[in-house]
């Protein structure tokens, strides 16, 4: 894993009490990297649609991701402006501050 890519602990905890669903999820996530992109888009992919389906804990863990695999901050800015368009200004700025909270998390870290 790289830099900022450590789970939270809320993470952690729900897979200690279900292994099942954390060896299932582990799954679909190696399962993820079959196919043609690499990894710094993939992880840009997948902001883009934890930020379309304004999931709050996917952004977070995207921005972690995604800067573990060497996306810069400016590139992850430039994801979040592209959603104002079809998101709306409201949304758009509460995944700013979802953004912003997980990369000032991650810096600390």
């Amino acid at each position: 894993m790289g830099k900022g890519s450590k789970p939270p602990k809320t993470y952690k905890s729900f897979v200690e009490r279900y292994p099942e669903l954390g060896q299932a999820w582990e799954l679909v996530r190696r399962a993820e990297g079959n196919g043609d992109l690499d990894e710094k888009t993939i992880r840009l992919v997948k902001l883009g649609i934890a930020i379309g389906g304004m999931r709050e804990g996917a952004v977070h863990s995207a921005v972690r991701k995604a800067l573990g695999a060497g996306v810069s901050r400016a590139e992850i800015a430039q994801v979040v402006a592209l959603a104002a368009s079809t998101l709306g200004f409201p949304s758009t700025v509460a995944v700013y501050s979802w953004v912003g909270e997980q990369v000032d998390e991650t810096e600390k870290s």
